[in-house]
């Protein structure tokens, strides 16, 4: 979300005249994330002031946006706490500011947990099963763009950029997760519309500290048809284990796969198959690191991320593989 694109006050007033929300009283740009230029837009149409959030699409195209857009709507209309992109006159959620495409979306209230505890994971396990049961009959279809195929065809252009043990590991990986692909039990994992991208900055919690309710996830510019394996496994990878270390924290994990497991029950193939997927969701987060940070994009507030956390994270779910049983 650093500001790759700036946008002026006339720009974000065109588009909320355009929506119907009155004048904007605030902008401001978001300097966390590296994807999408983002800002705060704060609106007043004589009766109340309004909070949301302006995203212009950096890399993705009018083509491709539809699908994430559409299924925010899609989970908004199930009472899942999603963004919900707000639409003009003719219906239409996708629009155009600088020349770039963007959206509109409501800011989901509260702040972020950075420290998780239980109680957290809980929620957190609870509402991604209702989401993937809420996006099983979303009709639209489209490929993690940041899955197998982009690994294969990225990992080549980091490869320059690593030493001669961090290239073996992930040429290893690659091949592991090459090969698993191939697989009927893999090929059988149940499937649908995931996030893909469900850290602890990508969802909200409000209220009492200690006791704070989930109020939405967000950031859905990484969403495809992946496993909803794959799913758990990024979110285990980030919400269950010590940001330090890289090492899972049992504990949460086992609190966050039972939360989600009472709402939709894993499969046999699912449990057996974890171990692997959560190598997968290390290695994703590391090559896509280390293209950010060995290759950036001009950005002002542009803020990669430390690549190493992920190297750390794949060589504990490779050396320490950990099994959930109901």
């Amino acid at each position: 979300m650093a500001v790759f694109t700036e946008v002026t006050l006339h720009a974000a007033q065109a588009l909320v005249t355009r929506l119907g929300l009155g004048q904007v009283v605030a902008l401001r740009g978001i300097t966390s994330g590296i994807e999408n230029t983002n800002y705060f837009v704060d609106t007043d149409d004589g009766q109340r002031t309004r909070q949301w959030v302006l995203t212009l699409f950096e890399r993705l195209s009018h083509e491709q946006l539809p699908f994430y857009l559409h299924l925010m709507k899609h989970l908004a209309m199930r009472d899942i706490p999603v963004p919900d992109p707000q639409a003009d006159a003719t219906g239409e959620i996708l629009h155009t500011v600088c020349g770039k495409p963007a959206a509109l979306v409501g800011k989901l209230s509260g702040g972020h947990q950075l420290a998780p505890s239980d109680w957290h994971c809980r929620q957190v396990g609870t509402m991604l099963a209702r989401l993937h049961q809420a996006g099983a009959d979303y009709p639209r279809a489209q490929p993690n763009l940041r899955g197998l195929a982009w690994w294969t065809e990225t990992v080549p252009v980091v490869h320059p950029f690593l030493t001669l043990a961090q290239q073996q590991l992930i040429d290893e990986e690659l091949a592991f997760q090459q090969h698993l692909a191939t697989t009927s039990a893999y090929q059988a994992l149940p499937r649908g519309p995931v996030h893909a991208d469900l850290f602890r900055d990508n969802v909200m919690f409000d209220g009492l500290p200690g006791h704070e309710k989930l109020t939405g996830f967000f950031d859905f510019y990484f969403a495809g048809v992946d496993t909803w394996l794959f799913d758990i496994a990024v979110c285990l990878n980030d919400w269950c284990i010590s940001l330090e270390s890289g090492r899972l924290d049992e504990q949460r994990a086992q609190v966050f796969l039972a939360a989600y497991d009472s709402e939709r029950t894993l499969t046999h193939d699912e449990l057996r198959l974890l171990p692997a997927l959560l190598r997968a969701g290390a290695l994703r987060f590391w090559i896509s690191r280390l293209w950010d940070f060995h290759l950036p994009r001009e950005a002002s507030m542009l803020k990669p991320h430390d690549p190493t956390h992920f190297e750390r994270v794949l060589r504990e779910r490779v050396g320490n593989p950990w099994h959930w049983m109901r």
